[in-house]
C-alpha cells in the first residue's frame, strides 16, 4: 500500500471513529433526558424508584381534589387498579376535573407520593395521550369514544 493510499485511509478510519463517538454520546445524552410514562399500578407495583422524573397517566379520582394555601393542589391518579397521591404546586389546567385523564410530570418522593412540577389535562372530549389510553385498557375502565 502506498502511503497516499495509507493516509486516505487513516483519515476515513479517523472520521468513522469520530462519528461513532458522536453518536453514541447524542444516544446516551437523549437516553438521561427522556421521562418515562408510569401508570398507578405501575406504581403500586414498585416498578419506579423515589427521585426519577416520570410522566404519570390515569384518571383523576372523584372527590380527591383539595386546594391548600396558595396554589397547593393535593389530587389522587388512578388506572382503577393503582392509585397515587398527587401534590402540586401552580396553576391547574382550565380543563382539569375530577373524573378526566391526566397526565403530570413529576418525582415519586420516599412517602409514595408523586411531587408534580407539571400538569396536563386532556384537551378535549375525544383524545387521551396512548399512555393513558393503554393504562386504562389494561386495567379495565377504558369505555371506547372516551371516558
Amino acid at each position: 500500500m502506498t502511503p497516499k493510499k495509507r493516509r486516505r485511509l487513516a483519515f476515513v478510519a479517523a472520521i468513522l471513529a469520530a462519528g461513532a463517538v458522536l453518536a453514541v454520546g447524542i444516544v446516551y445524552e437523549l437516553g438521561q433526558n427522556t421521562q418515562y410514562f408510569r401508570s398507578p399500578s405501575d406504581i403500586a407495583a414498585n416498578q419506579v424508584q423515589p427521585g426519577i422524573a416520570f410522566r404519570l397517566g390515569g384518571l383523576v379520582q372523584q372527590n380527591s381534589v383539595h386546594h391548600g394555601s396558595g396554589a397547593d393542589v393535593s389530587f389522587q391518579v388512578t388506572d382503577g387498579k393503582g392509585t397515587v397521591p398527587v401534590e402540586y404546586n401552580g396553576v391547574l389546567p382550565a380543563l382539569f376535573r375530577e373524573g378526566q385523564g391526566v397526565v403530570a410530570l413529576g418525582v415519586l418522593n420516599g412517602t409514595g407520593t408523586f411531587v408534580a412540577t407539571e400538569v396536563l389535562a386532556k384537551h378535549d372530549e375525544k383524545y387521551m395521550p396512548p399512555e393513558v389510553v393503554d393504562a386504562l385498557k389494561r386495567s379495565g375502565r377504558w369505555k371506547e369514544g372516551g371516558t
